[in-house]
């Protein structure tokens, strides 16, 4: 089987080398090729054609988010992000898987060759996931704009600032903070809960959760999601979708009573979000714990609380995402009478949380993603 082309994308020539040699050490990744901007790295797409690209999030001249606007409409293909445990880099990792990232790694806090390992296995775990990624949306796109490879490269004896200017981008693409997106307050105190929605996710989920949130109205049943993220991400993609949903969203608390109107993204981290009973309503336990499937937080822990707790009274749905995370506990909700959906293959940009669960038996039916949401709304009617 042929390997899987990589060019690395970073700044640092430290991190081109370190990264170049511990993937070379996978006998499925090649790494064809580095870059330290992304008009050298236009250049090698180009002349390299790699299957995968690692791609720093803050670069000189143009950062991996504008870059990745240019790209993905022109000449898509799977990036993976190489984030910091910033603020600002979250913001800005954010902001590039809704530009069409397929994922991302984030760099360890710490300097420990043991920290290094990790991370770097979790990247190449990645890149083999994103070599298979449905991309079609993307490509779409593309061949509706014009030919790919063309467009991005124009003329080989051009100069690169044709297709990748080095000028800023504008105002409005600029980031701003997340507190002037939009101010709506603090949570409401609607009733509470008594029927309970529960929704998985993993790679390319930001954008798959998007579609579903949404096509949410705003007196929508609680809803309880696993997102597979890491700290200080889950919180900005939870402040950035309650700016843009009619439904409001938060990152969980522990002890947070599960209201009407209201989605809570477990907070990523050490620690599995379950539900349990109390005489105010559903509640929102954090507690640690030991990976689940591989997690933690894990889809299938939450989804065997709700399993426990909820019964017949919880609708569930899984969407795209590497790996076989919630499909066990989805079986339990269907199990214990819950209606169950997943993301069909076509719209998932990895099929594989969704396929393990329906091969299990634990989905009714799968449905393109736009659909879910409208079709979440008509189970609880019903």
């Amino acid at each position: 089987m042929a390997k899987i082309k990589v060019l690395i994308v970073d700044d640092s020539a430290l991190v081109r080398q370190i990264f170049s040699a511990g993937l070379s050490k996978d006998p499925d990744i090649e790494v064809i090729g580095t870059a330290n901007d992304p008009f050298a790295a236009r250049d090698k797409i180009l002349s390299l054609h790699p299957d995968v690209v690692t791609l720093d999030v803050n670069m000189p001249q143009m950062n991996g988010v504008e870059f990745l606007r240019r790209l993905m409409p022109h000449y898509p293909l799977p990036v993976i992000m190489v984030s910091a445990l910033t603020q600002r880099d979250s913001q800005t990792t954010l902001d590039a898987l809704m530009a069409g990232a397929v994922d991302f790694v984030a760099k360890p806090a710490g300097q420990s060759p043991a920290e290094l390992g990790i991370m770097l296995n979790e990247l190449a775990m990645k890149i083999k996931a994103a070599s298979k990624a449905n991309l079609d949306k993307w490509k779409r796109r593309a061949a509706a704009v014009h030919s790919g490879a063309a467009s991005l490269g124009q003329s080989q004896t051009q100069n690169s600032s044709q297709s990748l200017p080095t000028v800023a981008a504008p105002e409005t693409n600029k980031l701003r903070p997340l507190a002037t997106l939009a101010n709506r307050g603090p949570m409401p105190k609607n009733p509470p809960a008594r029927r309970i929605c529960a929704i998985g996710a993993s790679t390319g989920g930001t954008e798959a959760l998007k579609e579903v949130f949404t096509r949410l109205p705003a007196d929508f049943t609680g809803t309880v999601v696993v997102q597979h993220m890491p700290p200080k991400f889950t919180a900005m993609f939870a402040a950035r979708m309650d700016a843009e949903c009619h439904v409001r969203v938060k990152e969980a608390e522990d002890g947070d009573v599960v209201r009407n109107g209201i989605v809570y993204i477990a907070p990523g981290g050490d620690k599995q979000m379950t539900l349990r009973n109390s005489p105010e309503g559903w509640l929102i336990c954090l507690r640690d714990g030991p990976k689940v499937q591989g997690h933690c937080p894990s889809v299938t822990a939450l989804f065997e609380s709700v399993a426990q707790h909820c019964g017949a009274k919880a609708v569930g749905a899984i969407l795209t995402g590497m790996g076989g995370d919630g499909s066990d506990g989805m079986l339990k909700m269907r199990q214990a009478g819950a209606r169950t959906l997943g993301q069909c293959e076509a719209s998932c940009v990895v099929y594989g949380m969704p396929k393990v669960a329906m091969q299990l038996g634990a989905v009714e039916r799968e449905l393109q993603v736009e659909d879910i949401g409208p079709a979440l709304v008509n189970l609880l009617k019903n």
